[in-house]
């Protein structure tokens, strides 16, 4: 070594330049949407249906005929409580829902004191014209779809709820550092390049994700918050021990108030009518939600008769509370403390039950948008990754599978939620299970476009379920006027909006995944 050498110092390697908060926050934006993105894009659609629920659950029962105005509450209640007299005489407690503008059904459910197994609660649906159980086919309806969004399905309740607040928490993770990632947000939404690849997917997502922010945030913060003593119960632990204690917490967020005990001696109840006419005369003739009933046929029964939501963007509840046996009323709740009024505030934002037609469909179409925004996202990592490959014609298998994932859970959700409403028209009638079988053919049809996935290239496989969506949605009206009275011609002359509504939605449904099936053959 010459003495130059020694004399001149080694140079040291350029440090590697630590990632800043936006690199940070891009990549957890990548991979929180990515973990749990498929899980998102199931929640954000069932829940967009959800908000059209009781619409969904009267056209999956077309025997029940076309409801033109909303029965009497005081009239149907009076008959719930004949019907309940003989059909469970001896229950310590009976509730039953009333009908309204969006609902055609009373639904009842009562304790069942002679139960072997389960909670001991048995329910039913009945005409509110008759009092009579319904003679339609047996469905969960709607119902599934919103339940579904939180709850999932062949797994226990209590595992279903905390994985959806599982992925609630990281769509609001996803959601902040997205804000912090992108420089330009509200630059680029009103940017969008009509080219292919990569661009027109971000800029896309990038549209449909400030278009619905507020709302996105709003969503699923009150989706958490919804459940919050089953995420965090701690605080209600620590601050209400005893069982009077609890009991209390109960009746201050729910109008499922605790039973005096019975004294044992007979009484009937007075006329349910009139006490439903005084809740009418203090919150509107329309505006009841619910009747619950405790100690029926005893001298200590208490009736509850609750408002309802219209009108009131708060979900706490407000009753009246009346002496079963003499009618006389005893309290009126109206007012919750402050905590109890901000989460019914937050779970009445969530399910916008306060919402009329206009809302509602400004509802629809946000949470719409929302679930575009996660299936875009979805797509534009698989976009952004095929670049990098090294040769994206044979991607190695991981991004296959998110890749199949992907195109299962898009397209094939869609396809499997079509399906579940052709199984409610093709089903026998007099299936055993028929409600259970509705919704295996929900999850069996999504099975199969996972495998169809699987099976075909990613691009024709995307075509090719595209095409089955709108082959599956465009068909409904036409199978419901083979199958039943109500096509969707008579529908419209008669006025029956909730039919014609519905397929008039699916019709534009099938229009969307038409447009997406030719826009992606042409890429």
């Amino acid at each position: 070594m010459s003495a130059l050498d020694k004399a001149t110092p080694a140079k040291k390697a350029p440090e590697k330049k630590a990632p800043g908060i936006r690199q940070t926050m891009s990549d957890l934006h990548i991979w929180t949407g990515l973990l749990v993105g498929w899980l998102l894009y199931a929640m954000f659609l069932t829940g967009t249906v959800a908000y059209f629920r009781d619409e969904t659950s009267q056209w999956m029962r077309p025997e029940l005929p076309h409801q033109a105005q909303v029965p009497d509450p005081a009239v149907v209640a009076q008959r719930m409580v004949g019907t309940l007299s003989r059909l469970a005489p001896d229950s310590p407690q009976w509730s039953f829902g009333l009908p309204d503008e969006r609902n055609n059904v009373a639904n009842a459910f009562w304790r069942n004191p002679k139960a072997t197994s389960g909670r001991g609660f048995e329910d039913a649906t009945f005409d509110p014209a008759t009092g009579a159980k319904v003679a339609a086919r047996d469905t969960l309806g709607g119902e599934f779809f919103y339940r579904f969004h939180f709850n999932f399905h062949y797994i226990p309740v209590i595992w279903g709820r905390w994985l959806a607040g599982l992925c609630a928490m990281f769509m609001l993770v996803a959601i902040v550092s997205g804000v912090i990632t992108h420089k330009k947000i509200f630059i680029d939404f009103f940017t969008f390049r009509w080219g292919k690849g990569q661009r027109n997917w971000l800029d896309a997502h990038n549209a449909l994700s400030v278009f619905g922010l507020p709302f996105h945030l709003m969503i699923t913060y009150s989706g958490l918050v919804t459940l919050m003593f089953l995420y965090m119960p701690w605080g209600s632990d620590l601050a209400f021990k005893t069982p009077v204690e609890r009991r209390a917490l109960t009746a201050e967020i729910s109008a499922f108030l605790p039973p005096a005990k019975p004294t044992g001696h007979r009484a009937e109840l007075a006329p349910m009518a009139g006490m439903v006419q005084q809740a009418q005369q203090r919150w509107g003739h329309d505006n009841i939600s619910r009747v619950v009933v405790t100690n029926p046929g005893d001298a200590a029964a208490q009736v509850v008769v609750v408002r309802g939501d219209v009108r009131r963007a708060t979900h706490s509840p407000q009753y009246m509370v009346f002496e079963g046996a003499t009618g006389k009323l005893d309290r009126i709740k109206d007012k919750t403390g402050a905590a109890a009024e901000t989460r019914g505030v937050l779970y009445a934002l969530h399910l916008g039950r306060f919402a009329d037609m206009p809302l509602r469909w400004l509802y629809f179409l946000v949470s719409l948008a929302g679930t575009a925004m996660v299936g875009t996202g979805l797509v534009l990592w698989t976009v952004k990754r095929r670049a990098k490959l090294p040769d994206p014609t044979k991607p190695y298998f991981g991004f296959r599978l998110v890749e199949r994932l992907n195109i299962a859970a898009i397209a094939g959700l869609s396809i499997a939620m079509a399906g579940m409403l052709w199984a409610n028209r093709l089903l026998p009638l007099d299936m055993a299970e028929r409600s259970a079988w509705e919704i295996h053919v929900f999850f069996i049809v999504w099975g199969l476009t996972l495998l169809w996935a699987m099976a075909r290239p990613a691009k024709r496989a995307w075509i090719d379920l595209l095409w089955a969506a709108t082959a599956a949605l465009a068909l409904l009206p036409l199978v419901n006027a083979l199958t039943t009275e109500r096509p969707l011609w008579r529908s419209v002359a008669q006025g029956d909006w909730v039919f014609a509504g519905l397929e008039l939605t699916l019709l534009a449904l099938a229009a969307l995944h038409a447009y997406l099936a030719v826009r992606t053959a042409r890429h």
